[in-house]
């Protein structure tokens, strides 16, 4: 499974708010040549319409354990926000999340790479 960067957070946290550029790796972005190992010259996929998801389970299970619906920041430069709630991370360990779009035609396209959660306990 390939993974982007590891985000860390605290158990009950609802900040930082997470900020992706979503890019389709077949296409080049305007002025730019391909290059299937560097991501800033991949076109971005435009969200205009569309609703952006973020789903959460603990690694090497299957239950869905938060469901985030992103906010379309900048739609078409492909730019998304979400925000923890504070039941998104109830517990320390490793999660993965994954992002989904769904277009406003209902086509749904599912990002390949997952986010990769290392959660530790909050101090009490």
């Amino acid at each position: 499974m390939a993974y982007s960067t590891t985000i860390k957070v605290v158990v009950g946290d609802t900040h930082p708010e997470l900020n992706f550029t979503l890019r389709d790796s077949n296409t080049a972005a305007s002025g730019k040549t391909l290059d299937p190992e560097d991501p800033t010259t991949f076109a971005p996929i435009n969200l205009t319409g569309a609703t952006t998801k973020v789903r959460i389970r603990k690694i090497g299970t299957t239950a869905i354990l938060a469901t985030i619906t992103a906010s379309n920041t900048d739609a078409s430069a492909g730019k998304c926000a979400m925000a923890f709630t504070s039941s998104t991370f109830t517990e320390a360990g490793f999660y993965e999340g994954e992002i989904e779009i769904t277009k406003s035609d209902g086509n749904i396209q599912t990002v390949n790479d997952l986010i990769k959660f290392n959660v530790r306990d909050d101090f009490d």
